[in-house]
């Protein structure tokens, strides 16, 4: 299997297929595609795992598409931002927010990651379920905005806004701290709780979430609709 990332703002991932090779997306995921290539739409990862996606807010069902002859699958980015691609070797594994998957090998495997710790549950931003995709094999991620990777040495700890966690290495330590000082809480504009992501391990940034892009435009909306 070949690829290639295309565009800048509004990135395109390109696919190239030979005979018996498979990507698999939510449903609904790919853009275009050329002819000689089979659609296979299921609950992959079993039952328990799609009702555990749909609860999630995800797809249920998941799409394989599976090539006769060489051929060509294009997947289009939803929002503003960048497509990451990771090459998973046998085992590794990366932890997502729910929302970045957006296409894989039929080899990586896609499952829900709970969250171990009920403060990153309430107010990590993501609610207890992630998202972990394990290889072998060629998985893609959408981050939203700029993408800014953080490599943290043993103890290294970064605190950050919970929706700027695009993704991060299973050794790091995720845990919610609460904002100190009842002015900074309140006035601070960072919210009650910030991220802390403790090494060693790397971490995936995202410059732009979408809660935040929402929020920014909601009043603008809500000024055009009072006119």
């Amino acid at each position: 299997m070949k690829y290639t990332i295309n565009g800048s703002v509004m990135q395109v991932l390109d696919v190239e297929l030979e005979a018996g090779e498979a990507v698999y997306t939510e449903s609904g995921g790919m853009s275009w595609m050329s002819d000689g290539i089979n659609m296979d739409t299921g609950v992959k990862g079993g039952l328990l795992g799609g009702i555990a996606r749909k609860f999630n807010g995800e797809s249920l069902f998941m799409t394989t598409y599976r090539a006769v002859g060489p051929s060509r699958i294009s997947f289009a980015n939803e929002f503003v931002g960048k497509i990451l691609d990771l090459n998973l070797g046998q085992g590794q594994s990366i932890v997502c927010q729910k929302d970045a998957f957006m296409c894989a090998k039929d080899s990586v495997k896609l499952e829900i990651h709970m969250q171990k710790r009920l403060g990153a549950g309430l107010f990590g931003g993501e609610g207890f379920i992630l998202q972990k995709v394990t290889g072998p094999g060629v998985a893609f991620l959408e981050i939203a905005g700029e993408l800014v990777e953080k490599q943290l040495s043993q103890g290294e700890k970064l605190k950050i806004d919970p929706g700027h966690v695009a993704a991060f290495e299973p050794s790091v330590d995720y845990s919610i701290e609460r904002v100190k000082g009842v002015k900074n809480m309140l006035f601070g504009g960072e919210g009650l709780f910030l991220a802390t992501v403790t090494g060693p391990g790397k971490v995936w940034l995202q410059s732009m979430p979408l809660p935040n892009l929402a929020g920014a435009l909601r009043k603008y909306l809500m000024i055009n609709q009072g006119r």
